[in-house]
């Protein structure tokens, strides 16, 4: 064949098969960007009992966990209080058929916040294996399993120790799963062979608080970075060897949220939990104690507790447990606007422009970020909602109370 010819068929296949290559996996928390942004645009905006509803089905047990999707696969975590069991299931994405359910730990039970569940964290997938945590009374459990529901390997990095519970969700990097373990326990955060589980790396963190939030992984300042919020500090990590490279005490104890990071402006965001809430916009190029060298502006108007946030230009749009919605300018930390969209514990995820934001109501509203309030639709599942939306193949994954859904043109 040659060149030319090659050119004109590609040419006409990019023509009649526009959307070819479009299409993303979701496959751990907050997408594949661990941020909450997707690049799918042939997306539903309005939905309702029967409209644009593709299949919904029953999700069995109790649990937060948020969905994830590996091609024609969804899977989650859930919990049965009768027996005290903690799962693994998987789903079929395009029918919603449950597949299989695996008992990962069973007969421990911790205490936990009434607004938490025993299943809140959110699996991990390389198209291979699927990685997850669960608390195995104070031992941090770290499993694989493969596509058939076989488990491949089960580590157990450090205990953790909370009254708040356990919702900690691990990451991917290269040959590594990644773990935030930081509590009242022994505090650590953690690198675990993909292959077998054994231990890579594990920093011992002195400064025990709890911390729930999910490191992100970027390529920032010439390196790559994990930024991990935890041991009472903001910091950076080589994800290769966990050597640190800088970090900025505080600015509270606590945190819960994830970190985003704004591309257009170069700044990190972040916001604590306890005992007050800040929110910090960092340049992440430095090196050591930059405290007071690298945070750009600090406000607590607009600062976030439990979910996580998303940034798209100019713009964070970030949410609170009490429903107050803020769209802060991230060169300024000025508040644009502010809205009262209902109780939150989930966080919103971007696509194609929009923000899918979902209350626990389980009324998602979508916005256009801009100076002012937009909505563009309000969406209802018709029950309650903790789990985040997943973005996959042109569909929205929601997991609600009882049910799961998948929401798509129709």
């Amino acid at each position: 064949m040659t060149a030319n010819k090659f050119l004109s068929l590609l040419v006409v296949f990019l023509i009649v098969f526009p959307f070819v290559g479009k299409a993303q996996n979701w496959p751990g928390w907050r997408g594949p960007n661990g941020d909450g942004t997707s690049t799918e645009t042939n997306l539903a905006v309005v939905w309702d009992s029967t409209k644009n509803i593709i299949w919904k089905n029953v999700v069995p047990g109790v649990g937060h966990s948020s969905p994830i999707v590996w091609e024609d696969r969804l899977f989650t975590l859930t919990a049965f209080p009768e027996t005290k069991e903690k799962v693994l299931l998987c789903f079929n994405s395009l029918s919603g058929e449950l597949l299989w359910q695996k008992t990962v730990v069973k007969g421990t039970w911790e205490d936990k916040h009434s607004d938490n569940s025993h299943a809140s964290g959110t699996p991990v997938t390389d198209g291979e294996l699927v990685y997850l945590s669960f608390l195995d009374g104070d031992d941090v459990v770290v499993a694989a399993y493969d596509f058939s529901g076989n488990q491949v390997w089960m580590q157990r990095p450090g205990t953790f120790s909370s009254p708040h519970g356990y919702s900690c969700s691990p990451i991917l990097y290269n040959n590594k799963v990644i773990i935030n373990g930081n509590s009242k326990g022994d505090s650590f955060l953690a690198a675990l062979n993909k292959t077998d589980g054994q231990i890579s790396w594990n920093v011992l963190h002195p400064n025990k608080a709890h911390s729930f939030s999910t490191p992100i992984i970027r390529e920032l300042a010439g390196k790559t970075q994990l930024i991990f919020l935890g041991n009472q500090e903001i910091a950076a990590y080589n994800p290769d060897n966990g050597l640190k490279y800088w970090f900025i005490s505080g600015p509270s104890e606590d945190f819960c949220s994830s970190p985003v990071y704004n591309e257009e402006t170069g700044l990190l965001l972040v916001s604590s939990a306890w005992p007050q809430r800040h929110l910090l916009a960092v340049h992440p190029d430095g090196e050591g104690d930059v405290t007071d060298s690298k945070v750009v502006w600090r406000t607590t108007k607009g600062a976030y507790y439990v979910p996580s946030p998303v940034t798209t230009g100019n713009y964070l749009l970030s949410t609170m447990t009490n429903g107050r919605v803020h769209c802060i300018d991230v060169n300024t930390g000025n508040t644009l606007w502010e809205e009262n969209l209902g109780r939150q514990y989930s966080s919103p995820v971007l696509a194609n422009g929009l923000v899918y934001m979902p209350n626990d109501d389980g009324v998602i509203t979508v916005i256009k970020p801009g100076q002012s309030f937009e909505v563009v639709a309000k969406n209802s599942i018709g029950e309650r909602m903790n789990a985040s939306p997943a973005i996959s193949n042109g569909k929205i994954y929601l997991r609600g109370e009882k049910h799961l859904f998948c929401i798509g043109e129709n």
